[in-house]
């Protein structure tokens, strides 16, 4: 169970007062709070003259399947879509039939928050959770799993999608090891492998190694590429490794209500974000505020860390007046419910791209002079 905070204060969304001066944010609860950054705004706004093709034939499209392959150092397909939900229904649907089973992590995002949509988008496909301490699936758990599956035979779902979340909902992370453990046991069984990743970016400047390296060299067969949190309006994309898993991708996207006719304005915005590495810069803000957060909270006495801060998302146990200081001073974030026989309040704050120094240390202050 979880629930905000407070509503955010209106000064919270607004720009930089008269004076000039900064405003600090206090607004923690997610990175969809903050503004586009101004490198994509840019973008729509040369995307927005004169005609171009709709439904994904115009030039922006195909530059960015252009730039993707140069990214990820092999040639993909891509499909831009608005929403991670979307992204992640629609990858599943090419990997799973409806009697099949998606394997994923209890915490991950497709089984606790998006209200049966991958189910919806694959005609009845099973979510199958697999528990773990940090958000993070663990191979023992995983081959129990798929053994346990197809000991039922046709009374079962068969095993048929790995769903691996990077980052994870916990802000940890994967590493290359671990991921090619993963999707080794899940290819032998003959599973095609998903990784969802609304926080890809930030989970790749966590591992200072190649997209290719994280993705199809390390077993993923189609990504959910996210940019919404990164700085983007409403700009995701599914990214096929596995060129068989495209044929069908467009009837399938047509017939799930996700085709945009104006297509150049979601295909402008991720162009933007993936030039000049923007996303990596943006990942690293993000990532190291998250860092200074962390750091500061582990010098409060009343404060404990449950997890290792290695995205951006902080996640901490705090008494429960604290929390509610925090609340009264204007600052808005995530209770989350704490684990069993944990005492105090687990809380969750999110740092974005734009999030800076001056916001995580006043934060830290606030917390200090609460008594």
């Amino acid at each position: 169970m979880e629930q905000a905070a407070q509503t955010p204060p209106l000064s919270d969304t607004l720009p930089d007062d008269d004076t000039g001066s900064q405003r600090i944010r206090t607004n923690f609860m997610s990175d969809n709070v903050g503004p586009v950054c101004p490198e994509i705004l840019a973008a729509i706004t040369a995307a927005n003259t004169g005609d171009a093709p709709a439904h994904g034939d115009d030039a922006w499209t195909a530059r960015l399947e252009a730039r993707a392959s140069e990214v990820f150092e092999a040639e993909v397909r891509v499909f831009p879509v608005a929403t991670g939900t979307a992204a992640n229904g629609l990858a599943l649907t090419a990997l799973t039939p409806p009697w099949g089973a998606i394997l994923c992590d209890e915490s991950s995002h497709i089984f606790r928050r998006e209200c049966g949509a991958p189910e919806f988008f694959t005609s009845g496909a099973k979510l199958c959770p697999i528990p773990s301490a940090e958000g993070r699936m663990h191979t023992d758990l995983l081959s129990r799993t798929i053994a346990d599956l197809q000991a039922g035979g046709r009374r079962l779902s068969r095993p048929s999608a790995l769903s691996l979340s990077q980052a994870s909902e916990w802000g940890t992370v994967y590493t290359i090891e671990q991921l090619v453990e993963l999707t080794t046991l899940a290819h032998d069984a003959g599973m095609g492998v998903h990784m969802d990743g609304a926080r890809f970016g930030n989970a790749l400047a966590h591992l200072g190694c190649s997209p290719a390296d994280a993705t199809w060299r390390a077993g993923v067969d189609i990504l959910s590429l996210g940019a919404t949190k990164s700085g983007a309006l409403a700009a995701e994309m599914v990214v096929t490794f596995d060129t068989t898993l495209a044929e069908d991708m467009e009837r399938r996207i047509k017939r799930a209500g996700h085709l945009w006719s104006k297509q150049r304005f979601i295909s402008a915005q991720i162009l933007a974000w993936l030039e000049n590495d923007l996303w990596l810069h943006n990942a690293r803000q993000a990532n190291e505020m998250a860092g200074r957060l962390a750091r500061g909270l582990l010098r409060h006495p009343a404060a404990t860390l449950p997890f290792d801060t290695q995205a951006n998302e902080v996640f901490a146990i705090l008494p429960e007046l604290l929390v509610q200081g925090l609340e009264a001073a204007g600052y808005v974030f995530l209770r989350r419910t704490a684990p069993p026989g944990v005492e105090g309040t687990l809380v969750r704050f999110v740092t974005s791209y734009d999030t800076q120094a001056a916001d995580i240390d006043a934060l830290l202050e606030a917390l200090a002079s609460i008594e």
